[in-house]
């Protein structure tokens, strides 16, 4: 079975979505029934993805495209460029791993798209007005084109239930999918940015500077535990995320508050340096308000951290017992101070946590056995 993944994205350092085709391409590799898995990325993209693919290469062909990228070129490629490629490789099957404008009719195999969210519907300033409106027409054409839908959570796929009831009812195939995590074969090493730096315990957040993180309120919370003396005055935080909307303001609080000694901001870090936050925090963080599925938390509880996330049910699917939650009404600032303060006084039990779920070989079997459902 020959597996084409489309990768082609926007960003020129590794998000969720680019880790989620890199862990598709390496899931399928390990199965029988895939000869050969072709990840279709940009050129600006090319650098990350071989080191986001390990040693799991062997039946992964990394072929980038060489094109601008600008809004413009990207969905002209997907809607004339992809169909070529499709007729010249002769794929079994083509994945996206995230939605995008394509004609159906141009395709010679079935087409299955990852849903990660309904961002465009639940939270489209995110995006700024004009952007969420063409991401709502794409994802509506991706998802009413697509032959088959997998989702990252049960959550998401509830989103989908609700606001594309139409195109659930006519039998379409769809099935919740969870991202895996794997670090095996990592070597641990200090973030480069840190290694000059006095070593002091810190708070660890990860993610895009979006609206939904909710890093602002993190950034408040440590605040106030710092103001009221009820942390360590050594205790950082560090905030691990490529920028995005929400940068400027972020940063613009950090100087409110005058923590910008304490508050370090990181962008662009490899697996090998994310491993070593991982393992050397004394507590992460998760306040999203809303979220499609949450990578970074599956993360943590592999490496059975301590972690405080928002009281939202997506992290009760994936976190279960395992994690602190703390409530998104009321005065949500004290709140997550509280939740932090209390946690990094209790012992975690995130070594307790059934990871079974999010192994990359129960993963494969379920790729595997979708896909075989449509051919």
């Amino acid at each position: 079975m020959h597996i084409i993944v489309i990768a082609l994205h926007r960003p020129t350092d590794p998000t969720g979505v680019c880790r989620h085709a890199a862990n598709l391409a390496r899931c399928l590799a390990q199965t029988e029934e895939v000869r050969q898995i072709t990840l279709v990325t940009g050129i600006w993209q090319q650098h990350y993805f071989k080191e986001l693919l390990f040693s799991d290469a062997r039946k992964i062909n990394v072929l980038g495209i060489d094109i601008k990228n600008t809004s413009g070129s990207r969905n002209f490629w997907f809607l004339f460029g992809l169909p070529n490629l499709i007729r010249e490789l002769h794929p079994d099957l083509v994945h996206l791993s995230f939605p995008l404008p394509f004609f159906r009719w141009l395709f010679t195999c079935p087409v299955v798209t990852t849903i990660h969210d309904l961002y465009p519907y639940k939270i489209p300033e995110n995006f700024g007005k004009k952007q969420a409106l063409f991401n709502k027409i794409f994802l509506q054409q991706c998802i009413r084109n697509s032959d088959a839908l997998t989702c990252v959570s049960q959550i998401t796929l509830n989103d989908l239930k609700q606001y594309f009831p139409e195109v659930i009812s006519k039998a379409k195939h769809t099935q919740v999918v969870y991202n895996f995590v794997d670090f095996d074969r990592i070597e641990i090493e200090q973030p480069k940015l840190l290694k000059n730096k006095v070593e002091r315990p810190f708070i660890l957040c990860v993610g895009q500077h979006r609206k939904n993180k909710n890093f602002d309120l993190l950034i408040q919370a440590y605040a106030l535990l710092r103001k009221e003396r009820r942390i360590d005055v050594e205790m950082s935080t560090i905030v691990v995320g490529s920028p995005g909307p929400e940068t400027e303001n972020l940063m613009q609080s950090i100087h409110t508050l005058s923590l910008q000694d304490s508050v370090l901001m990181l962008s662009a870090i490899n697996d090998n340096e994310l491993c070593w936050l991982y393992q050397n925090c004394q507590l992460m963080v998760i306040p999203s308000s809303i979220e499609g599925f949450c990578i970074p938390l599956v993360e943590a509880l592999y490496f059975s951290c301590k972690v405080v996330c928002s009281d939202i049910p997506i992290f009760r699917e994936i976190g279960s017992s395992a994690c602190t939650y703390f409530n998104l009404k009321g005065n949500t600032v004290k709140n997550l101070a509280e939740s932090i303060n209390c946690a990094l006084e209790t012992d975690a039990d995130a070594d307790k946590y059934d990871y079974s779920r999010f192994t990359k070989a129960e993963i494969a079997r379920q790729y595997l056995n979708f896909y075989l459902k449509l051919m």
